[in-house]
């Protein structure tokens, strides 16, 4: 077993040389040679629908329907999205670097700037999480990989609560972990999930690549700070990663899912971090993060096994591969080469996927179209 996952290693590895340089952060510039199309560009001639069965999507919104502020930046897009599924809500949040933090109307049709504070809205905000207090009140958490900090802020953009790097004083639970930030280990967050007072960290982007966990003490964002579990772990045995990219807590559950890009599976764990067991993604695939609702889940892949393709978002039903979706060839998303993160919603009867790419940067909304 653990010889093979090595040898896949290898060979998704050898892979990701070749189409993006194999660096976690997946930052490569757009090619200076083919100017970047606007946000928003579908190609003439495309097939417009894509998917399979009754799970079929068309394009119903793009980011040429983005504020302006955030129409200048959305080529930088490296983050995901947080759905409010309280009843009477259903606003989905997200973030982009240079224009800060946006919220879309539960009817997916208008998305406006929250105000944000600079030190926010001047870096890249990896992801989105949403949690409730005890009271109801729900508050915003957002990875920053790049600024090694975790913000947490009311819906209303108030930043409440900034997370700094773990020290060498801390109690993190591992000794390996203890000794990283000791040695001045970088803190590179790329997801957050909250489950029962506590806020689950990926840190996939470094060599330490171990989900951290930081108490909120009584729920109060404004009491908050580092807790002795962690768990995962760079490496080839199960509960182990080769990049811990995104975290998620299913809903009703309490469990936590973990999309570990390199091996392209979503490996799943109990509160406690102890290893369950493994949803595989197809061969090849390098998947960014999970989304559930009802019985569906979404997966978005940076990259799919055909890599002369655009990365496909893959819609499982009860654990079973039931759709694939490519946005840039059969959609016509030019821009959606790599898809960094997607959420689902429903809305009128209809599922809709709420999608990000990356490299270039992109957004889009898509409708099911139905058998």
């Amino acid at each position: 077993m653990a010889l093979a996952r090595i040898a896949a290693t290898a060979l998704v590895a050898l892979a990701a040389t070749t189409s993006l340089s194999a660096h976690p952060h997946h930052r490569l510039l757009p090619s200076q040679e083919t100017p970047t199309p606007p946000p928003g560009t579908i190609a003439p001639g495309a097939k417009g629908v894509s998917g399979q069965g009754a799970l079929r999507f068309r394009v119903v919104l793009t980011a040429a329907q983005l504020p302006e502020e955030a129409r200048k930046v959305v080529v930088s897009a490296h983050g995901g999205f947080a759905v409010d599924h309280r009843p009477g809500k259903e606003e989905t949040y997200f973030a982009l670097p240079g224009a800060g933090i946006l919220r879309m109307s539960a009817d997916l049709k208008q998305v406006v700037l929250v105000p944000t504070a600079q030190e926010m809205k001047g870096t890249n905000l990896h992801n989105t999480a949403i949690w409730y207090g005890p009271d109801g009140t729900a508050y915003l958490t957002f990875p920053a990989n790049d600024a090694g900090r975790v913000f947490t802020t009311s819906l209303g953009g108030e930043l409440l609560n900034t997370l700094a790097s773990p020290t060498g004083d801390d109690d993190l639970g591992l000794p390996s972990v203890r000794d990283y930030f000791a040695g001045g280990g970088a803190f590179v967050p790329t997801d957050v999930a909250f489950l029962e007072g506590l806020l689950y960290v990926t840190t996939g982007y470094s060599s330490l690549d171990t989900v951290l966990t930081a108490r909120v003490s009584s729920y109060d964002p404004l009491r908050t700070a580092w807790n002795d579990l962690a768990f995962g772990g760079r490496g080839t045995a199960p509960g182990q990663f080769g990049t811990g990219h995104g975290i998620t807590v299913p809903p009703g559950t309490r469990r936590i899912d973990v999309a570990d890009r390199l091996y392209g599976e979503i490996d799943r764990f109990t509160r406690h971090g102890q290893y369950l067991s493994t949803l595989k993604t197809p061969a090849g695939s390098l998947p960014c993060d999970i989304d559930y609702l009802g019985r569906y889940a979404v997966i978005g892949a940076l990259e799919g096994p055909d890599k002369s393709r655009g990365a496909p978002i893959y819609i499982y039903e009860d654990d079973r591969l039931v759709s694939s979706v490519f946005p840039k060839d059969d959609l016509g998303l030019v821009n959606f080469k790599h898809i960094h993160n997607a959420v689902l919603r429903q809305a009128g009867g209809k599922l809709y996927i709420i999608a990000q790419a990356w490299n270039p940067g992109d957004f889009a909304v898509l409708e099911q179209v139905g058998p």
